[in-house]
């Protein structure tokens, strides 16, 4: 099977034209990176919802000129078809992210994350078959697990959902999986364990833990931890799931198409544990950084105890291997929210 490194030596023999939708938000921004970098063109979609001009604004920065001009950007929502339409067609991959991510948003408001999450991909998955795109990679998410307490999680075996997030996110494979029976599609699944890096935003009530810390940590603000801090997540930092993304779009392997597969590292680290090597990285790279105590405050609704991925399938059938730990992906994120928080 052909790894990571002979893929991007045939992208760069021999571009596609890849639409990525969620373009300027943080997994999708990192996507756009990496496939422009490697000379490929690239059709973004957006509604800016979660998404940020910034982020399209650092790819500017981050690729050539030439690269840059291998990019379109298509300001719409998946919501609406006939934009989809419009958006798919012409490409020979899709890499589907856009979606209104967060657990407890969803929990907040389940109507919105379904239209977006559900409606929203049916549009995309409709538009890529009337326009003849088979191969459409989507992000899924390790909520779909549920109230699973076996470890490590194997795709196979789910539990009860806990969340309408994770609803949205099992219905989305469902339909994928009839779009592989009824129309031939290739679709991949990639259940995201907790992806953290540069470009995830640190603000809002639905921020991820990562980015939220550090630049609370930054600012000399409080961090608090939610529960005893033994909860235990698979921190899988971005580029690990961008190389997924690219597997999954060049794969020839036909028993991929129709699954979803785990998409992490195969670790367990606890709050307390992320907390810690946090701060110790800040430590190393700020020199102006204080250590403070966590808050420890009540669990949060929907949230599930542990979490730590089986990643055999997705080696096995799509080569992957994770190029960074978690403590690689802390040092390399922690530099660049240094860099780029004011």
């Amino acid at each position: 099977m052909m790894v990571y490194k002979d893929i991007q030596e045939i992208l760069l023999a021999n571009p596609k034209t890849w639409l990525v939708t969620g373009c300027a938000g943080f997994i999708g921004s990192n996507l756009v990176e990496t496939l422009l970098s490697l000379n490929q063109s690239v059709r973004g979609l957006d509604n800016f919802s979660t998404g940020y001009q910034h982020n399209l604004d650092d790819i500017q920065a981050c690729v050539t000129l030439e690269q840059w001009n291998r990019f379109s950007f298509i300001k719409g929502d998946i919501c609406d078809y006939e934009q989809c339409l419009a958006a798919t067609e012409g490409v020979n991959v899709i890499l589907h992210q856009a979606a209104l991510g967060s657990v407890p948003r969803s929990i907040n408001d389940p109507i919105i994350s379904n239209h977006s999450n559900v409606t929203g991909f049916l549009n995309m998955l409709t538009a890529a078959k009337n326009n003849g795109v088979k191969r459409f990679v989507y992000a899924s998410s390790s909520s779909v697990y549920g109230d699973s307490e076996e470890l490590p999680k194997v795709e196979s075996r789910t539990g009860n959902l806990l969340s309408p997030y994770a609803v949205t996110k099992y219905v989305n494979e469902l339909y994928a999986g009839v779009f592989r029976r009824c129309y031939s599609m290739e679709p991949i699944g990639l259940r995201y364990f907790n992806v953290f890096g540069k470009r995830q935003d640190p603000d809002g009530a639905y921020a991820a833990v990562i980015p939220k810390w550090v630049s609370a940590l930054i600012k000399k603000e409080d961090v608090f931890i939610n529960g005893d801090g033994e909860t235990s997540r698979d921190f899988t930092y971005i580029q690990n799931v961008v190389q997924a993304n690219i597997l999954a779009g060049m794969t020839e392997n036909e028993e991929a198409f129709g699954r979803a597969f785990n998409t992490a590292v195969g670790g367990r680290n606890t709050l307390n544990e992320l907390y810690h090597a946090i701060v110790g990285e800040l430590a190393v790279h700020n020199e102006e950084f204080v250590k403070v105590d966590p808050i420890y405050r009540d669990f949060r609704a929907g949230d599930i105890r542990h979490s730590n991925a089986n990643i055999d399938a997705i080696s096995v059938l799509l080569g992957f291997e994770p190029t960074h730990t978690i403590k690689q992906g802390l040092e390399a994120s922690i530099v660049w929210y240094i860099e780029n928080l004011k």
